[in-house]
């Protein structure tokens, strides 16, 4: 059984305004085994697609490799644009050393709710997956159920909104605070099968033959990143 420990500690600052929350990266980087392209910080893998969907958004012109310099390219991405990224997996088991999520067992999740309560300017929180089994909305409403909490439906299209309050903050206990939820469609080739079966997507490609699944995530995307 291999325990697959998340490698990164949360990246948030004191003005962080939305909230990236994913589960683990795969499992080559908890182990050090990078591969040529990957860049040793959050949704490094350059197969995940995360960051070219930012690279192509913000026309950063990042760097794909295991260089530090790569790394401090994206903090200061977030930085000036007040994302911070918080995983909320922590850890879990694995009969098989793979990056999927249902193959997760025995699975910790961090505290996210106590990371709000600490950065009161976050607003926002950005899922890198939908309400599947063990994807990030999943773990996030298990997680908000301990605390007695649910999402509420803002808007059921994809991608689906939703919001709950929390105490202001550790100073204004009872000053309420409204969090958005936006569960954004992953950057995982295993997406590209829904993400096809979209009406949306289906009357963009009817117009445009060379529009594909890189495209539509680009397309919704920019409007949260």
């Amino acid at each position: 059984m291999f325990l697959h420990q998340h490698p990164y500690r949360p990246f948030i600052q004191k003005d962080t305004k939305k909230l990236i929350v994913g589960t683990l990266p795969p499992p080559r980087f908890s182990t050090g085994d990078l591969l040529e392209k990957d860049v040793d910080f959050c949704y490094g893998s350059y197969y995940n697609s995360l960051w070219l969907f930012i690279d192509k958004i913000h026309h950063l012109n990042l760097r794909y490799d295991n260089s530090n310099e790569a790394i401090e390219e994206r903090k200061r991405f977030l930085i000036k644009n007040n994302i911070g990224i918080c995983d909320i997996v922590a850890s879990a088991e694995r009969e098989k050393i793979d990056a999927s999520d249902l193959g997760m067992k025995n699975i910790k999740l961090r505290d996210i709710l106590s990371y709000l309560k600490t950065y009161a300017c976050i607003d926002t929180i950005l899922f890198t997956g939908g309400n599947s089994k063990n994807g990030p909305e999943y773990f996030f409403r298990k997680h908000l159920k301990s605390y007695g909490l649910k999402l509420e439906l803002v808007n059921n299209e994809v991608p689906r909104i939703h919001k709950f309050t929390i105490p202001q903050s550790q100073d204004k206990p009872d000053a309420i605070r409204t969090i958005k939820t936006v569960s954004l469609t992953s950057g995982s080739g295993a997406a590209n099968i829904s993400i096809s079966r979209l009406p949306l997507y289906k009357q963009l490609k009817a117009k445009n033959p060379d529009f594909n699944t890189f495209d539509f995530r680009v397309l919704q995307y920019r409007e949260y990143i």
